[in-house]
């Protein structure tokens, strides 16, 4: 008790400035569920594995996220791999062989990024920056200043770079000459866990989630406000029992766009009109959403794995055994559920019950961005840098 009466006293006065943020990582890391979770991480158990995990290739990018929560998240397009690492390298790599195209360094803190688009690489830095590179030879095309660190990945739609920054502020800038189109300001509260979710543009509407629950959509062109929707409500007394943070990227499928929220559950809202569709109170989740036809996957604030339906939220089915490892947010590769564990190990699902298909661990350092599929293989980013691309048969 003692322990988390320390923490949030340091966070109510250490709030408001994103260098403190970043300086404080380990007390936010805490309450995103870190391994300093009261809870130690479960064992893995032995099974006969149901299927050939290999590592197709592996290579190192600089020092990674040099162990920080970062949303330093590889981008991939026309048969390359671009990432970023902590003190500003980003390099270009194969993707089906992993070899060297380009490197550069910047000496740029990167936090967010990189996002690909018409030949620019787009990233965000702790030190307010954004910068657009170009894919072919890593060259710095322009640079910005926003408000506050970035620690979402930017998003681009439409010639416009949409930009969101700790403080709340919501920038879209030119993608061709990094100008500033317009901007929306929305406060946060004096305490949140360390991250934000990405903007997600659906059609013409920017949808972003922020930490008092709230789910806002704003018009891609001009930032002009259009609806808003209340997706959880803060409960409890104390400041830590309230946090009900939007640090997941929403997603969207037909229509109807879905969040899960820290303390706050899973909800479906309706992208035209806000409307709240449906919503499973007793799910929280800070990392992430993937879906198929029929079903959501999530990993839980419990480092559980669970399915649930598309169309009224009920739960299929929960994996336990992978409890508190920390899990990344799931993904869908052909018929199994892929999610990665603080201790660098990457763990095939199956998507008709949960039960571990099999397992590979890539480096001893922990994954915490969400893997990536494309072509076949699943990529994998570890926070010391550790690069590898996986396949299973």
């Amino acid at each position: 008790m003692r322990k988390i009466t320390l923490l949030l006293l340091l966070c109510l006065v250490l709030v408001g400035c994103a260098t403190v943020k970043e300086s404080m990582s380990g007390v936010f890391d805490y309450f995103s569920g870190g391994q300093d979770n009261a809870e130690p991480p479960t064992p893995l158990v032995e099974y006969t594995p149901e299927l050939d995990v290999k590592v197709f290739w592996k290579e190192s990018v600089g020092v990674g996220a040099d162990g920080r929560t970062l949303k330093l998240i590889p981008a991939i397009g026309a048969g390359k791999i671009i990432a970023a690492d902590r003190e500003g390298v980003v390099e270009a790599r194969d993707a089906k062989t992993g070899s060297l195209l380009w490197e550069v360094e910047t000496e740029i803190p990167f936090s967010a990024g990189p996002s690909l688009a018409a030949g620019r690489i787009i990233l965000g830095s702790s030190k307010a920056k954004v910068v657009a590179l170009n894919s072919e030879n890593g060259e710095q095309l322009w640079e910005n200043t926003v408000s506050s660190e970035i620690l979402a990945m930017p998003v681009i739609a439409k010639g416009i770079v949409i930009v969101r920054t700790t403080a709340g502020e919501i920038v879209a800038l030119d993608e061709r000459t990094g100008r500033r189109l317009w901007s929306y300001e929305h406060s946060v509260p004096a305490l949140s866990i360390r991250g934000t979710g990405s903007p997600l543009i659906v059609g013409d509407k920017v949808i972003v989630g922020y930490d008092n629950g709230k789910l806002v959509a704003l018009h891609l062109n001009n930032g002009k406000y259009i609806w808003e929707a209340t997706i959880a409500m803060p409960k409890g007394r104390s400041e830590i029992e309230r946090l009900v943070d939007l640090d997941v990227d929403p997603i969207e499928t037909g229509d109807t766009i879905y969040v899960a929220a820290y303390n706050g559950g899973v909800s479906a809202i309706s992208v035209s009109d806000g409307e709240v569709l449906w919503r499973n109170d007793k799910i929280s989740s800070h990392t992430g959403l993937s879906y198929d036809n029929r079903h959501l996957y999530l990993s839980d604030s419990s480092g559980q794995v669970l399915q649930i339906e598309q169309r009224g939220g009920a739960g299929l089915w929960k994996q336990k055994e992978l409890s508190y490892r920390s899990l990344t947010a799931p993904v869908l590769y052909q018929d199994y559920v892929v999610v990665a564990d603080y201790n660098g190990y990457v763990h095939w699902l199956s998507t008709r019950d949960g039960r571990q298909l099999g397992r590979v661990q890539i480096s001893d350092s922990g994954i915490d961005t969400k893997p990536i599929v494309a072509d076949g293989i699943v990529y994998v980013y570890a926070k010391d840098g550790t690069l590898a691309a996986l396949t299973a048969n």
